[in-house]
């Protein structure tokens, strides 16, 4: 898969690893894997960052299905950005030029299925990066349709919103008012009232899911950057970004942040790549360990 140089795959491959849900995901032989729900079947992609191209390899059970997979993992990996707009017009702001021009080239690590993102964002609110693996892994082990996998440690697909739309609120080990707020956007997904997809208009999908229960600013956000492709969607109450503006200079409070963010418009949601990359994260670092599952 050809893209626009530069890239940095570090946060980007980084990010799609550390939050790999078992089964779903896994970071094996330094590449990223997961299953895929298509059309016409189910596949299992490879994607291995190279210098000049991304390394795809897919297997399909229908090739019809090898079109919009491609262009799936495309979008997962955000390559038909232009990181030279991208960039250039963040370096205007000389806080945010250095981490610019140290690693150049972020790209937004995005989602294959934006139904599936919506709920693991869901199962992410106010939890570890491993507590939302764990609440997404046991949905998968439960809901989620097996597949085969020989190359792999790959089991199934993520469950689809209407294999969840019957799950017992009760079985869900979380608070009370999470589930209302899963149970409420998996119904939502299920019967067509919440359309998300790469076609989605983005500000009728931030309206549609601010009404659901649960759904907060960051929330509402992040699946507009990932799973709806904004790229001047901001996390301004994030506290990674709260806490890299801090120690860069730049006001750390919302409102303020979001003023000073002004200039870093259309690209906003690059911005975030950027000012997350400052932590010492896993998400932020390839997988060193090669040859064994995420």
């Amino acid at each position: 898969l050809p893209y626009r140089a530069p890239l940095n795959p570090d946060n980007l491959f980084g990010h799609l690893a550390a939050t790999a849900v078992p089964g779903v995901e896994e970071w094996r032989d330094g590449a990223y894997r997961r299953t895929l729900r298509l059309p016409y079947g189910s596949g299992v992609v490879a994607l291995t960052p190279g210098p000049d191209h991304i390394g795809c390899r897919l297997a399909l059970t229908d090739l019809r299905d090898l079109t919009i997979a491609i262009s799936r993992c495309r979008w997962l990996l955000d390559l038909d950005a232009d990181p030279e707009a991208v960039d250039g017009q963040l370096r205007t702001d000389p806080l945010l030029a250095p981490l610019v021009d140290k690693a150049p080239g972020r790209r937004v690590p995005r989602t294959v299925d934006a139904a599936e993102f919506a709920v693991r964002a869901v199962l992410g609110q106010q939890v570890s990066t491993a507590a939302a693996r764990t609440h997404a892994a046991r949905l998968v082990a439960a809901y989620g349709e097996p597949v085969q996998d020989p190359q792999g440690g790959l089991t199934h697909l993520f469950p689809s919103p209407a294999a969840l739309a019957g799950i017992d609120p009760e079985s869900l080990s979380m608070p009370r008012s999470r589930r209302t707020t899963l149970t409420t956007l998996v119904a939502a997904l299920a019967d067509g009232s919440l359309p998300l997809g790469i076609d989605s208009d983005w500000e009728a999908a931030r309206a549609r899911l601010s009404a659901l229960p649960g759904f907060g600013p960051w929330t509402t956000e992040v699946i507009a950057m990932r799973a709806l492709g904004d790229p001047d969607a901001f996390l301004p109450s994030d506290l990674g970004v709260r806490k890299a503006a801090r120690a860069l200079g730049l006001p750390s409070t919302p409102a303020a942040l979001t003023a000073r963010a002004g200039g870093w418009r259309p690209w906003r949601a690059y911005a975030v790549q950027y000012l997350w990359a400052t932590d010492d994260h896993p998400i932020n670092h390839l997988p060193v360990a090669q040859g064994a599952p995420s």
